[in-house]
């Protein structure tokens, strides 16, 4: 556990520079006032926490008593208490319901956000404790993503149904989810095309594919989680918000925290469109990727 928070700290690293200089350099006058806290709220809002979120939490520290004399300690611990308020509802974790055989996990996102790597990380976390997982490869535009996923697959020792590039990938999957039952998985990961949320069409596909899995599995998928891309920022809010209205998005997995200082988005995310946060990732290594704690998250972000 702590390899993984110096992890985090790491991988937070570029977001609690940006937050924690800002505190430095508007608390230099040691006095909260107006002034102040709309330098904060400023701040929060270009540390990608957005308008709504940076808002709400400007008002938490306007309830505090005006021209007192405050330190830049306290500003941090004060801000971490409200962002872990804010987050705490949605650290969730993801449970897989042994008694549903296959357990299927559908993975959606756009285009590079890391869907096929988060893929081979959690088959291959899931594998360890002894569970038999499938993947299937339904991203059939690009025989890359194919090729990604068989690599993680002969990593983690799990078996890979794929089908010839350009297939339709709703067909692959329901061919797919068939020999999972045969074989009798007990979870399976279901790799989609990335795509983005302004194209209908690309949307219109995903939703057909949910409707060929129900009629192989009427419950099915009992996981939909979108992936998303640290480093696209606010960009990350409209994302949830599109693949929500499209599919049953049920949680998320934040990916590339470590190259980025925009770590603030989840707090947009938990204060505009709260949902289910499963797991963050801070590299391209298997143990990069752990589950999602609102009290180390917050505390790496404002470099506690």
């Amino acid at each position: 556990m702590v390899a993984w928070l110096e992890k985090l700290g790491l991988g937070l690293k570029k977001s609690s520079q940006k937050i924690g200089g800002g505190i430095s350099e508007i608390f230099t006058k040691k006095k909260l006032d107006a002034e102040t806290l709309d330098e904060l709220e400023e701040l929060l809002i270009t540390s990608d926490m957005g308008v709504k979120t940076a808002a709400k939490i400007v008002g938490e520290f306007a309830k505090m008593r005006q021209d007192k004399e405050i330190t830049e300690q306290e500003i941090r611990e004060k801000l971490a208490i409200e962002l872990e308020k804010l987050m705490n509802p949605c650290e969730k974790k993801l449970v897989i319901d042994t008694t549903k055989k296959p357990f299927v996990i559908l993975m959606v996102g756009v285009n590079g956000a890391g869907k096929t790597t988060t893929i081979g990380k959690l088959a291959t976390k899931l594998k360890d404790k002894g569970m038999q997982v499938s993947l299937i490869a339904a991203d059939t535009f690009r025989a890359a993503a194919v090729e990604q996923l068989k690599v993680w697959g002969e990593r983690a020792k799990v078996r890979v149904f794929s089908g010839e590039n350009g297939c339709d990938s709703a067909g692959l999957c329901f061919d797919g989810l068939k020999e999972a039952i045969e074989q009798k998985d007990d979870v399976v990961f279901i790799d989609t095309a990335g795509r983005l949320q302004n194209k209908s069409g690309l949307m219109e596909e995903l939703k057909k594919m949910v409707r060929v899995i129900k009629k192989i599995i009427p419950e099915a998928p009992h996981e939909t989680i979108l992936t998303l891309d640290a480093t696209t920022g606010q960009n990350a809010l409209s994302q949830v918000e599109i693949f929500k209205q499209c599919v049953s998005v049920s949680g998320l997995v934040m990916t590339k925290l470590d190259g980025t200082a925009k770590g603030g988005v989840l707090a947009a995310i938990a204060g505009e469109n709260p949902t289910a946060v499963y797991y963050i990732g801070v590299g391209e290594g298997i143990d990069d990727i752990n589950e999602f704690s609102a009290h180390d998250y917050v505390r790496g972000l404002v470099g506690l």
